[in-house]
């Protein structure tokens, strides 16, 4: 069971990004997504800031974010990476049944990478998580590369840091319609 302290801050940078990008969104009434809180049992609080200093986390999570855009469900799990290799062990499996139950719902479910070192952005689209999650159950690598994504799934942030992620969501549901036609 991880702690609340050996977690620091990290993230917290993304999740200030996407949080501004979900306020944005939400005041052109573009999406109304959420950010779903992690429950967390206090272990220690400082009396004098009212600031949790230890806590546990009661139960996994299943993802950062879920909401609706223009009537399509969606949730998603914002990432970071430093490098150009990311470990699969950044995602846990419940997070991929989550993520797969919730598109058999006709929801979309994706994974936003912060890839920092190029400060990229990457929208991993489930069919993508579950070939590498797959490979990996299989006895294969642990994680995957930069080189083994698709270019067109990579964009920037904007200015102000907003991160356009309904653009991709945008074009992931169109390559899915033209994959039922």
């Amino acid at each position: 069971m991880g702690t609340w302290e050996s977690r620091g801050l990290r993230g917290s940078v993304l999740e200030d990004m996407i949080n501004r990008t979900n306020a944005l969104y939400r005041e052109k009434q573009l999406a109304l997504i959420q950010k779903i809180p992690t429950p967390i049992t206090p272990i220690n609080i400082d009396k004098a800031t009212r600031h949790i200093t230890l806590a546990y986390f009661d139960e996994k999570s299943t993802v950062d974010y879920i909401g609706v855009a223009q009537g399509i469900p969606i949730c998603f799990d914002a990432k970071e990476c430093a490098k150009d290799t990311f470990p699969l062990q950044n995602i846990h499996e419940h997070q991929i049944v989550f993520m797969n139950d919730f598109e058999k719902q006709d929801g979309i479910g994706f994974f936003l990478i912060h890839f920092t070192e190029q400060d990229k952005f990457y929208y991993l689209r489930m069919s993508e998580a579950n070939y590498f999650w797959d490979r990996m159950k299989k006895g294969g690598r642990k994680s995957f590369t930069i080189d083994e994504l698709d270019p067109k799934y990579f964009f920037d942030h904007l200015k102000n840091a907003y991160i356009p992620y309904l653009e991709m969501v945008n074009r992931d549901i169109s390559e899915r319609n033209l994959d039922t036609d």
